[in-house]
């Protein structure tokens, strides 16, 4: 499907990006590289929607029909590298941790792969997105009017899954990614001195007590049928030895499916902080911020990038039976106002003894490094799915 010089300068184009990592909205050079590899490939270029986002659309040469959306994020995590290879982050505290660079190249090589040979109808947008790590930058090029400007009928991305063996995929029917829900909880006591705890209402004590106590949200507050997480991941309080401190800011995150289970979380969280607070004489109070929705494919597009696969990768190395993950994905915000489907492109084992600088390649550790042995594969689904939404013909690529 490509040639071993061609693929060599995706790998060469894909280490350049994992060391210079771009965070959310700042991706200029990043995107500027982008642009110019679709106009080199013959594509109309659009910059600047959501600052930083790149849509190249590719005509087919078979005539009129559907057009439809390819997405690849580009931004980086404030993650500080540590692994010693060559092409490693130049930008201290800034790192591919996620596979974005490798996800930008892919679809890179797709686009240079169907510009060459472009048998199909209708039309591709290549959608080059930023800020996929907690900025929403889907959403943001939604409102930025992406799909006013590219009407795409569907709209399909892939994510590099450690775990997962290169050469192989998972599809999804319906949720393959958690919403995602920031936690916010501030318990109000009266401080005091160490000594001296009568005089006053320990916070430390009912944040503690309430720390434990939201560990029974999904144990026995949610159907054991729901999937659902709540996790404390922050606990701020107090800066002195021999003091009890007014307030403790507790920090987490809430992740499910549905909303119906997300709406049943939060009503036992603030049941229990009630109560906490009433125990304990303290003042409790929860804040909810919600943030990116499920992620949800819908089965008709999951069948179609099922077919995809398993052209392009066999039918024994699409696994279908996979379940969700309670990470979350800005994708989620496209799937809300188009049909699509996201999928999992193996990324090899998540530890790998032989490589000691990649020990540790799960997403978002200062080790990980994007398989570069997963590019053609992904190049070469990508090709198939774009082929077979406006395929009048087949990919002569492969014969």
């Amino acid at each position: 499907m490509i040639n071993e010089s061609a693929l060599a300068e995706l790998v060469a184009l894909r280490r350049d990006l994992h060391a210079h990592p771009e965070l959310a909205f700042q991706e200029t050079r990043t995107a500027d590289i982008v642009a110019r590899e679709l106009a080199r490939y013959g594509l109309d270029v659009r910059c600047g929607l959501a600052k930083t986002g790149v849509v190249g659309v590719l005509q087919g040469k078979k005539g009129a029909g559907r057009m439809t959306g390819l997405r690849a994020d580009m931004d980086a995590l404030p993650v500080q590298e540590q692994n010693g290879f060559a092409h490693r982050s130049v930008h201290a505290g800034r790192m591919h941790a996620c596979g974005h660079d490798g996800h930008t190249v892919m679809l890179l090589g797709a686009a240079r792969v169907l510009a060459a040979h472009p048998d199909f109808s209708g039309s591709i947008a290549f959608i080059f997105q930023p800020a996929e790590e907690a900025e929403g930058g889907a959403a943001v090029m939604l409102a930025d009017g992406l799909f006013k400007a590219f009407p795409v009928e569907a709209v399909y991305g892939l994510h590099n899954w450690p775990g997962l063996p290169i050469g192989t995929m998972a599809v999804h029917r319906g949720p393959v990614m958690a919403s995602t829900c920031r936690l916010e909880i501030r318990v109000q006591g009266q401080g005091g001195h160490a000594a001296l705890p009568q005089q006053g209402v320990d916070s430390i004590v009912a944040a503690s007590h309430l720390v434990t106590a939201l560990q029974t949200v999904t144990a026995r507050n949610l159907s054991p049928l729901d999937a659902a997480v709540v996790s404390i991941t922050q606990f701020h309080a107090g800066s002195a030895w021999n003091a009890l401190p007014d307030e403790v800011l507790l920090r987490g995150t809430i992740r499910s499916f549905e909303k119906r289970v997300q709406d049943q979380a939060e009503a036992a969280i603030l049941r229990l902080c009630a109560g906490i607070a009433a125990s304990f004489g303290a003042q409790i109070e929860a804040r909810f911020t919600h943030l990116y929705p499920p992620t949800l494919n819908t089965a008709n597009e999951a069948e179609i990038c099922r077919r995809a696969a398993q052209k392009a990768l066999g039918r024994e190395n699409v696994f279908t039976d996979l379940p969700p993950s309670m990470t979350a994905e800005d994708f989620s915000y496209l799937l809300q106002e188009k049909p699509g489907c996201y999928v999992w492109l193996g990324n090899g084992p998540a530890a790998d003894p032989a490589m000691p600088e990649r020990a540790r390649c799960v997403l978002h550790d200062p080790h990980y490094d994007f398989n570069d042995a997963a590019l053609p594969v992904g190049i070469r689904y990508w090709v198939e799915l774009a082929l077979d939404q406006g395929a009048a013909v087949r990919n002569p690529i492969n014969s």
